[in-house]
């Protein structure tokens, strides 16, 4: 089958870059909306009996890019693809996976649900808010992780006396892949969420005096939970030159605003979502799109995808 990948218009400089890892051009496909905004999508070329790779990092405004996906998915199978295949680096509402309430959507199994009447092969995600996720999707998931990435570019600049910190309990099996990968100890921050943008911290589990903390998270939103945990672990007497490292960089809000004052030594983050600037703070962006146009290749050509996937170990 010939392999073929599209993108949609929420990253498309990722697109391009994961096309030219594989050495093929991107799908040609024109995405405008109407003057009443309904969406329209049209493949311009033909894709009948082709290996098809949809890459959409649905960031916001996520429901245009779901839409988009999901009306390029349609586009797809109607023009008689082989196999569709849906790339999203970065998965929205995935954080909404639980009802805390009891009187909440679960926001994660509709866009699972959404996802599920498209009549994908499979779903290619990078560091899932849950791992859990996968139980809501009918597709099958290869779950890709971009730790290893992440951790070279720490490696890079190794801190000294570091130590690798989850903001919170959630983060611990992600701190720990850390930890693993750059031989450090682990902290844990407690935290309460206050609201959607607001936390409280309630105590440091772990001995960070006088080391180098290295926050990681699977992403930044609004900053709150990396500004509470930059407090707690001053307070506990760590070094003051904080790092902080996140997949998925959507920094939506006041998130400039709460890291600018904590004087990040670092703040390094993949380019699963376009870039934000984020002026006066040390962002890197280290690509993702190698690991991408990897579990792409091996995809299409039925390779075992092991290495590159999220293995967690929860019971």
């Amino acid at each position: 089958m010939t392999l073929t990948l599209f993108a949609g218009t929420a990253n498309p400089g990722l697109g391009a870059a994961t096309a030219g890892r594989l050495g093929i051009a991107l799908g040609a496909c024109a995405i405008r909306a109407f003057p009443d905004g309904e969406l329209y999508v049209e493949i311009r070329e033909s894709v009948r009996g082709h290996d098809v790779y949809l890459l959409q990092a649905a960031g916001p405004p996520a429901e245009r890019h779901l839409l988009e996906l999901l009306l390029l998915a349609d586009a797809c199978r109607r023009a008689g693809a082989a196999r569709v295949t849906a790339v999203l680096p970065y998965f929205p509402y995935a954080r909404q996976d639980r009802r805390a309430t009891g009187r909440e959507a679960i926001g994660a199994r509709v866009v699972a649900d959404l996802l599920g009447t498209r009549d994908l092969a499979r779903i290619v995600a990078v560091d899932l808010h849950s791992a859990a996720l996968e139980g809501f999707l009918a597709p099958p998931l290869e779950h890709l992780s971009a730790v290893p990435v992440l951790a070279a570019a720490l490696g890079d600049d190794p801190p000294v006396r570091g130590i690798v910190v989850a903001p919170d309990a959630g983060a611990a099996h992600l701190a720990e892949r850390y930890a693993d990968a750059l031989r450090l100890p682990v902290a844990i921050v407690q935290k309460a969420r206050l609201s959607g943008s607001d936390v409280a911290v309630r105590s440091v589990t772990g001995d960070v005096a006088g080391r180098a903390p290295v926050i990681v998270d699977d992403m930044i939103s609004t900053g709150g939970t990396v500004a509470a945990a930059a407090a707690a672990l001053l307070g506990a007497g760590c070094q003051p030159a904080l790092t902080v490292v996140a997949t998925h960089g959507l920094f939506v809000g006041p998130a400039r605003e709460r890291l600018a004052p904590l004087g990040l030594r670092r703040l390094i983050v993949t380019d699963t979502l376009s870039a934000t600037e984020l002026p006066g703070i040390p962002v890197r962006v280290v690509s993702v799109a190698p690991l991408v146009a990897d579990a792409i290749s091996r995809l299409h050509t039925g390779r075992s995808l092991g290495d590159l996937l999220v293995h967690d170990s929860t019971p």
